[in-house]
């Protein structure tokens, strides 16, 4: 048995090497006695920009855990620990005629292909992009004004959207599943402080190794990888998966498990004429707003040193009202990036590298959209939705995929912005001046108008100082939810079927995405036969 010490606080100055004096000294041990501890969170106290803290959970192994808690059974900070135990179910009884087919390597994918091949199914992984090398060579191509894929770009390859994502591994799930993803990443290459960071993150510029890595990995224990190959249609016999039709060819299989991801629109409207069930479902919009970093550690961090020991500052706030307005995905020291999976429509996202080292700093300034709202009850009426105001964007970027500005103070006011506005942004391919209320529903652009001020407000005026808004922001989220049944996570009325991730509307986020893909995985292992014997440690 071990023991859990909660809210230990230490000065940010603090060396973290010196934290076994600070778990003795608060469980009135000797240095010596502390020899097997572990961190199991750490996060930031900036409620004092002059006094910052690091706050601790950790865990510390004892011979004598009991006596210990004794002592301070009156100390709600002390309590016992004992780990959750991650569910690995051994191999079902049924047999699997045939190997199953992932649709999508992005972080649902990506698990979901781990597991199976770790347990012995040797799964074949279709990606409609190429691989991670050919897709980043491609975006940085299509970033110094080259042509724009389709099929191959920020949205479609290797790692999907996730890949090009900033790599934010915040996730409000806890437990094991959580954790044993989390060890799939730092194994991969992720930093080993992702296990209990309390905003880890792993850089653009990580991602695709990490990507790769996965693949390689999948592919030592058996799993395939097929790039270039779309998929086409299911073969449906009798509500039975038979198959799929992909660009490639056909395939055999009775298990698929379809981590499209949030912006395969195509894919979206095949399922829906097959009569796969499925819904419209609340989704994010909004802007990207962007200032000088330097501007947001002046009013994060109290001591000049803080910046040096804590890197660039983030933030993340919400302004209360009939619609909240919330920062979504802050980028500190990041980029303003284009999110595009077709031609002629144009949205934007953020990402950092590891480093946070670009002088900009970024964040989606968010809307929740429900769907009464939507303007029509069709499944996909939210994917018309954000079609209808990319294509404005696009049109008001000049037929190139430049990037839609307007300065912060002139969208309050209905202002135009000078044209300037193209030499203050991180946006690389090129920018133009608009009027960004264009680019939004109405209700959308009224709600950020009057929950801007109150986020200026809580900085004390400084949030929207040289701050720039781009536009529009509309893949935080898909606007579609595919059913499943709850407990074996198979699509109602179609056997085989495994809806999975954020394209299916099961998760928001590198690690809620990547924990659904194991667990739909995990189902077919609990059921079905395994198509070799693998051993696990």
């Amino acid at each position: 048995m071990s023991i859990r010490l909660t809210n230990l606080e230490t000065p940010v100055e603090f060396p973290e090497a010196e934290l076994p004096k600070r778990i003795a000294n608060r469980l009135k041990l000797s240095v010596n006695e502390v020899q097997q501890w572990k961190i199991l969170r750490k996060s930031l106290d900036a409620r004092s920009r002059h006094n910052l803290k690091f706050v601790y959970t950790v865990v510390v192994s004892l011979n004598d855990p009991e006596q210990r808690l004794t002592r301070f059974e009156n100390d709600s900070n002390i309590n016992q620990y004992t780990a959750s135990q991650f569910d690995n179910p051994a191999s079902g009884t049924e047999p699997l005629d045939e190997r199953p087919v992932i649709v999508g390597s992005g972080p649902a994918g990506l698990l979901a292909g781990y597991y199976l091949a770790w347990k012995g199914y040797r799964p074949i992984i279709l990606e409609r992009g190429q691989p991670v090398k050919e897709r980043v060579a491609v975006n940085r191509k299509f970033d110094r004004g080259g042509n724009f894929d389709c099929e191959n770009n920020y949205l479609f390859g290797e790692g999907g959207a996730g890949c090009f994502s900033d790599g934010k591994l915040t996730c409000r799930m806890t437990g094991a599943d959580v954790d044993w993803v989390i060890e799939r990443f730092i194994e991969c290459g992720g930093r080993s402080s992702i296990a209990y960071e309390n905003r880890p993150h792993l850089g653009s510029n990580k991602l695709p190794m990490i990507c790769r890595n996965f693949r390689r990995k999948i592919e030592a224990m058996g799993g395939e990888y097929q790039f270039g190959c779309r998929l086409e249609s299911l073969d449906l016999q009798e509500g039975q998966i038979r198959g799929v039709h992909t660009s490639s060819g056909y395939l055999p299989t009775k298990q698929v498990l379809l981590g499209i991801g949030h912006s395969a629109r195509d894919t979206y409207q095949t399922l829906y004429e097959q009569g796969v069930p499925m819904e419209r479902k609340a989704f994010q919009l909004g802007l990207r707003i962007e200032q000088p970093q330097e501007n947001v550690n002046q009013h994060k961090y109290g001591k000049k040193e803080y910046l040096d020991i804590l890197g660039a500052a983030d933030y993340s706030m919400v302004a209360n009202g009939e619609r909240d307005l919330y920062t979504f995905c802050m980028c500190a020291g990041g980029i303003v990036m284009p999110s595009v999976s077709e031609p002629e429509r144009f949205c934007t996202n953020g990402m950092s590298n590891s480093r946070h080292d670009s002088p900009y700093a970024n964040s989606g300034l968010m809307i929740t959209l429900e769907p009464e709202q939507f303007g029509s009850d069709h499944p996909l009426a939210g994917v018309e939705l954000q079609r209808q105001y990319e294509s404005i964007a696009f049109g008001l970027g000049k037929g190139d995929y430049l990037c839609p500005l307007q300065s912060a103070d002139d969208f309050l006011n209905d202002r135009p912005s000078d044209s300037g506005l193209r030499l203050r942004t991180s946006y690389e391919r090129g920018s133009v001046s608009a009027a960004l209320g264009e680019v939004l529903p109405p209700v959308v652009t009224m709600a950020i108008k009057r929950g801007l001020p109150v986020l200026d407000h809580k900085w004390k005026g400084k949030y929207l100082k040289d701050a720039v808004l781009a536009g529009p922001e509309m893949r935080g989220s898909s606007p579609v939810r595919i059913a499943r049944e709850r407990e074996t996570f198979v699509c109602p009325g179609i056997v085989g079927l495994y809806p999975m991730g954020e394209g299916a509307g099961y998760a928001g986020g590198i690690v809620s995405a990547a924990v659904d893909g194991l667990r739909s995985a995990r189902e077919i292992v609990r059921k079905f036969q395994s198509l070799e014997p693998v051993e696990q440690s």
